[in-house]
Parts: C-alpha cells; sequence; structure tokens
C-alpha cells in the first residue's frame, strides 16, 4: 500500500483528500506546516507527496526547494492560482506535476497513481531495452537508475530520468511534445506544454555545457524534441 503525503494549511481539504485516498487504497500522512512535513519525510518516508504553494505564511516552494533533492520521490504542486508563473516556478524547483486548484479527487487520485506508475513504485517499471543506454558523453544506467556524463555523475529527479531516457531511446528523432507527454506524464492536458517545456530546460541546465546554447537537447519549434550529438563544423 502506497503512502501519500498531504501538505496543506486548509484541514477540512486534507482531511476530504485523506478520505478519498483511503478509499482508493491509499495511506495517507497530513501535513499541516512545513515542519510537520519535514518530520514526515524524515521519519515515515511517504512514497509521494503532495504540497500546496501557500501554507499560510509559509510557500510550499521553500518546502520543496528543500527536500527535493535529499528526497527523491515524485512531487505534486497545488496551486489555487492558474498562472504560468506558479507552474514554472514549482517545476523548475524539481516538481514532477502539478494541479491547479479546485481540481476534482478523481484527477488527483490518477495523477498520484501515474507518478507512481513511472516511478515504477509497487507497480512493473518501463521495460528497458538495455541495461546502459551510451550516447556520445552520456550514459544511463537503467538498473542503477543513474546518468553519467563525460563519466561524472548527474543527478536527475525521478521525472528528469524518464524524460532523458525516453529522448535517448528515440535519439536522432524528433520526439513529439504529445509523445513526451504521454510517456512521462500520462496525460496530455493544455498544462502539460508547460511541463514538458521546464523540465527539458531543467536538463539542459544539467546536461549542457552550455544550457544556453543547447548542442545536444535540441527543440524543433511546433513539434518537439531532438536528442543528437553536435555535428562537426
Amino acid at each position: 500500500m502506497n503512502t501519500v503525503l498531504l501538505v496543506d494549511d486548509d484541514r477540512d481539504l486534507v482531511d476530504l483528500l485523506s478520505f478519498a485516498l483511503r478509499r482508493a487504497g491509499f495511506e495517507t500522512i497530513p501535513a499541516f506546516d512545513i515542519a510537520m512535513a519535514r518530520r514526515a519525510l524524515s521519519e515515515q518516508h511517504p512514497d509521494i507527496a503532495v504540497f500546496d504553494v501557500n501554507l499560510g505564511r509559509e510557500s510550499g516552494f521553500d518546502l520543496l526547494k528543500e527536500v527535493r533533492v535529499p528526497y527523491q520521490l515524485p512531487i505534486i504542486m497545488l496551486t489555487a492560482r492558474d498562472t504560468e508563473s506558479d507552474k514554472v516556478r514549482g517545476l523548475e524547483l524539481g516538481a514532477d506535476d502539478y494541479l491547479t486548484k479546485p481540481f476534482s479527487h478523481r484527477e488527483l487520485i490518477a495523477r498520484i497513481n501515474t507518478r507512481l506508475r513511472r516511478a515504477g513504485s509497487g507497480v512493473p517499471p518501463m521495460p528497458a531495452v538495455a541495461s546502459l543506454i551510451e550516447f556520445g558523453p552520456i550514459v544511463l544506467d537503467v538498473a542503477h537508475h543513474q546518468v553519467s556524463k563525460d563519466g561524472q555523475p548527474v543527478a536527475l529527479t525521478l521525472t528528469e530520468f524518464r524524460f532523458l531516457k525516453f529522448l535517448l531511446s528515440n535519439a536522432d528523432h524528433v520526439v513529439p511534445s504529445a509523445d513526451i507527454a504521454r510517456e512521462v506524464w500520462g496525460h496530455e492536458d493544455p498544462g502539460v506544454t508547460d511541463v514538458v517545456r521546464v523540465t527539458l530546460h531543467r536538463l539542459r541546465r544539467k546536461i549542457e555545457d552550455d544550457p544556453a546554447h543547447p548542442r545536444l537537447l535540441n527543440t524543433v519549434p511546433g513539434v518537439g524534441v531532438l536528442l543528437r550529438l553536435p555535428q562537426p563544423p
């Protein structure tokens, strides 16, 4: 049974979501502020977390920034403002997905199931075409969930790893954004275009020598993403 950490200062909403999640077969851990969330993460080790952006006097962005690296679990952000700035900020800080309030509990459960499935928690992972995928300076170790570039380790989130793996499996071919959305996030709602774009930006910061002038991860406007080795001069 997977455990969901719910972080929101709205206790009524947490109670409602906890009830819906328990009926769907999940265990839940409620947290109403950052201190409670920290304790839950360190002591109870949830499988996935759902953070609200607004935590009273605190910010879910601050919590996300603090826990993204030490805790490699999927994180979904909740925001009451359907604005691109909130989405982009959360995604740039490492959120794996987001939902805008108001939302249905069925939609949240669907997103949670998708994120757990793509993280390989409690369900069979996507079949690997090879244990090691090598492409130029990049080596992706499927079995150990590790990535290196020029022999140096590269720390990726679960979503970044899956994104890169999908691109490597389709290297030298333009991968449509819709295909990336289906494979990595499992949905194609209108906002997923922002998710793909910002996650690609995060990957460039970790993979490219000069993220402002990418040579490996190329955008094909209006189509998708092309992973290819730099062409010789």
